[in-house]
C-alpha cells in the first residue's frame, strides 16, 4: 500500500504546484525513487512543464455514461425532463424534439428511472484523458486532463486515482486549488495533507477555509508557507493560535520565480530553498514510520 500525500491550497497562485513538484523531485533524488506524482488539477494540469525529459508510456480515455433518447420510442411526455436536476434534458412536444446535453448531464440515472417507455439508454461520452509518463525509467508521473466544457472534474480525478500504482511507496497528489468537490475527491483517501499558503490577507482567508475543510474531513495536515518574507505576519499568528504544524517556509526569491516562469523550476535550486524541501521530506519520512 502507498502512503498518500495531497498538496492543497485554498486559492490559486500560492505555489501549490511548486511545492508538489519540488517535493517529488527531492524525494526522488535524496530519499527514494519509489515515489509517484499524480496531477489532479485536471482543468489545468501543469506538473509536466517542469519535467522536460518525461516520456509518454500510456494514454487512456475517461468516459462518462450519458443517456440518449430514442425518439422512435419517446412519447415526449417530459417526465424525464422534470426529473433531471441538472437541466440537461430538453423536450419540445410540439415539434417532437428530445435531446440530452452530455456536458450538463451528471449520469445520475434519474431520467432512465423516470421513463416508462424504455426510450432512454446509456452510451459512453469522453470527458477527459489520463496520461502516464516515465521520468526516471519508472511510471513516475500521471496526469489527468478534463475535456474543455465538461464540468465533471471529480469523475476524471476518480479514474486518475485508480490509475495510480498502489505498489509504489509514496504517492503525491497535486490537488486543484480551492475547497470544492474536486479537492474533496483528491484528498478523500490521503494519509496526510500539505496546505500551501502565502503570507498575505488573501492567503490567510483561503487558508482558514481549507483548514476548516480538513478538520471537517478529519484529515491530518500541516502548513507550508510559500513566498516567505513577503506580506505580513498574520498567517504565522493564525498558525500559532490554531497550534498547526509549520512544516516549511519557502523564501521568496526573484531568480527562482523567474526560473518558474520559464519552466525551469527544478534547475539550480537555491540552497536555502533546497534545504526547506529537504526538511519537509525528512518530516514526512519520519511521520510515515508512525502512521
Amino acid at each position: 500500500m502507498s502512503y498518500k500525500i495531497a498538496v492543497c491550497s485554498g486559492k490559486g497562485g500560492t505555489g501549490k504546484t511548486t511545492v508538489a513538484v519540488n517535493l517529488f523531485s527531492t524525494i526522488q533524488t535524496k530519499w527514494t525513487k519509489n515515489v509517484q506524482l499524480i496531477d489532479c488539477d485536471v482543468e489545468e494540469p501543469n506538473d509536466l512543464l517542469f519535467f522536460k525529459d518525461a516520456k509518454v508510456i500510456n494514454r487512456s480515455i475517461v468516459n462518462q455514461p450519458v443517456p440518449v433518447i430514442d425518439e422512435s420510442k419517446c412519447t415526449f411526455c417530459r417526465n424525464c425532463e422534470d426529473f433531471c436536476e441538472f437541466n440537461a434534458i430538453s423536450i419540445i412536444p410540439s415539434v417532437k424534439y428530445a435531446t440530452i446535453d452530455p456536458n450538463m448531464c451528471h449520469s445520475c440515472g434519474a431520467c432512465m428511472h423516470a421513463c416508462k417507455y424504455n426510450a432512454i439508454k446509456e452510451k459512453n461520452h469522453a470527458i477527459g484523458e489520463l496520461t502516464e509518463y516515465t521520468n526516471r525509467n519508472e511510471t513516475d508521473i500521471i496526469e489527468g486532463s478534463l475535456k474543455i466544457g465538461s464540468p465533471l472534474q471529480t469523475r476524471v480525478i476518480k479514474d486518475l486515482k485508480k490509475k495510480a500504482n498502489e505498489n509504489i511507496g509514496i504517492q503525491i497528489f497535486d490537488a486543484p486549488p480551492g475547497t470544492s468537490c474536486p479537492v474533496v475527491e483528491t484528498v478523500s483517501e490521503a494519509d496526510y495533507i500539505i496546505l500551501v499558503t502565502e503570507p498575505t490577507p488573501f492567503g490567510l482567508y483561503d487558508l482558514r477555509l481549507t483548514v476548516d475543510l480538513m478538520n471537517e474531513m478529519n484529515k491530518p495536515f500541516g502548513i507550508v508557507v510559500n513566498k516567505a518574507g513577503l506580506g505580513d505576519r498574520e498567517v504565522y499568528n493564525y498558525i500559532s493560535e490554531e497550534n498547526i504544524d509549520l512544516l516549511a517556509e519557502i523564501p521568496f526569491n526573484r531568480d527562482y520565480a523567474s526560473q518558474y516562469a520559464k519552466g525551469k523550476l527544478l534547475a539550480n535550486v537555491p540552497p536555502i530553498i533546497e534545504q526547506e524541501y529537504l526538511k519537509l521530506a525528512i518530516y514526512l519520512k519520519n511521520r510515515m514510520k508512525y502512521d
